[in-house]
């Protein structure tokens, strides 16, 4: 995955409510229909980095089979930033797309 866009995507999925880890990767699986597959070792990381930024904030709380998780929902700020980062996503994708079409004469 480019750098940020894994964040991009935990804000995105996010943004319906709050989540449970296992939960955000499996949004991201299933909204990617199985391209884009999110490993333990690169989600919690950026959730602590998204935590650390005030772009989420997190609490205990159980799952839907009755364990205890860690549940993130976003912050004011994250609600703010998830457009804005969406919005350069969007910008850096129509770039590459431009610069792989063939020249024309």
């Amino acid at each position: 995955m480019l750098a940020g866009s894994l964040d991009m995507m935990i804000l995105r999925v996010l943004r319906r409510g709050a989540a449970h880890g296992l939960f955000i990767a499996q949004q991201i699986e299933h909204r990617s229909e199985a391209v884009l597959l999110v490993e333990q070792g690169s989600l919690y990381p950026a959730l602590h980095r998204l935590e650390s930024q005030g772009l989420v904030q997190s609490e205990w709380g159980a799952s839907e089979n009755n364990r205890r998780a860690r549940f993130y929902k976003l912050t004011p700020r994250g609600r703010k930033q998830i457009t804005v980062e969406i919005s350069n996503w969007r910008r850096i994708v129509e770039a590459v797309n431009r610069a792989i079409e063939p020249l024309k004469p």
